[in-house]
């Protein structure tokens, strides 16, 4: 069976090596101007020009004929799609997935709703380019993904929250205190795909101890490590070696924010996916 893996821009990716891959693209959009988050998008442009700006904001989500032209003609297709507690993406995934196989019998769409967004989905990225190498059955990767997504979480770091208050993210209440005297809002991914905030940090280095520990306090015993970050390389690697001191043997990458996850996120943020110990 000829598989490919189709996943929204919230992964952070539009290429993604070794496994037939699209990429489905989410939209930041004002009054003005539209961005596509694909290639060709400056992501630290548009993260200029969005705090510039002085109208309204938000994003837009692809629709089902987006996720269809993403499937292509594979005839097993894994689509993993960002959280639908803040998205409709997974839902326009749903009703493609609908339309395919009725157009396509014997083809098969497995439709993922990740509870989350960023790095976590690269996590099952791979873990989905892993199981289709082995040469498995549609039906047993989805099995084995579904599980490894039971053991796999986020937790984040932010810095601005401006964009998240605005289109009804987080509270405005949590938001009027982070930047004051350097706070900085440190929380995870909640079971129903929520951000849940759980501590707030005095200072970048308070937050990123405060990470590692919440990452410990769910698990992580040195498996693999996704970070993403907002224009923030400085931290990110600061966070890699405080958990490769710890956890020597851990699978730690790091890489930037694409579109969506820079508007939300925006500069400063970083966004980390891992692994627990029964993945």
């Amino acid at each position: 069976m000829k598989y490919r893996i189709v996943a929204d821009s919230s992964c952070n990716l539009y290429s993604f090596e070794g496994v037939d891959f699209s990429s489905v693209p989410l939209k930041i959009v004002t009054d003005k101007k539209e961005y596509v988050d694909a290639p060709g998008l400056d992501v630290e442009r548009m993260i200029g020009e969005l705090a510039a700006y002085k109208g309204r904001s938000g994003t837009a989500c692809p629709n089902m004929a987006e996720w269809l032209d993403a499937f292509g003609q594979a005839e097993g297709i894994f689509a993993i799609a960002i959280t639908s507690s803040l998205s409709g993406s997974y839902n326009a995934c749903v009703q493609a997935k609908a339309e395919y196989e009725q157009n396509y019998p014997g083809r098969k769409v497995c439709c993922l709703d990740s509870l989350s967004a960023g790095p976590e989905l690269l996590l099952i990225m791979e873990k989905l380019r892993e199981l289709i190498s082995m040469g498995l059955e549609f039906e047993e990767i989805e099995r084995r993904i579904r599980r490894y997504m039971q053991h796999t979480h986020l937790v984040f770091l932010l810095e601005k929250v401006d964009n998240l208050a605005k289109n009804g993210r987080i509270s405005p209440l949590a938001a009027k205190t982070v930047g004051v005297l350097g706070i900085r809002i440190m929380g995870k991914a909640s079971d129903e795909g929520t951000l849940q905030q759980l501590h707030k940090c005095r200072g970048e280095g308070r937050g990123l101890r405060a990470m590692l520990k919440e990452m410990e306090l769910m698990g992580y015993r040195g498996g693999k490590v996704r970070i993403a970050h907002g224009l923030n390389q400085v931290a990110s690697m600061e966070l890699e070696r405080s958990i490769k001191g710890q956890f020597p043997q851990a699978d730690v990458g790091i890489g930037d924010f694409t579109g969506l996850c820079a508007f939300y996120g925006e500069e400063g943020c970083i966004m980390l996916g891992f692994e627990d110990s029964e993945a």
